[in-house]
């Protein structure tokens, strides 16, 4: 049988570099965090994303 692993809060939207890589811990409704590791590239391309979806609504 698997262990259970004790849940911890979901905690604040946070955003830490980590070495090489810029690491996004986002909570997720319902629970838990979304944690994506991403390059900085990848970091830009993201905010461009965000951007132009603001320029839409």
């Amino acid at each position: 049988m698997a262990a259970m692993k004790p849940r911890t809060g979901d905690g604040p939207l946070e955003v830490v570099k980590e070495g090489r890589s810029i690491v996004l811990k986002m909570p997720l409704e319902g629970g838990g965090r979304l944690v994506v590791e991403m390059t900085a590239d990848e970091i830009r391309a993201l905010g461009d994303a965000i951007d132009n979806c603001e320029a839409l609504a």
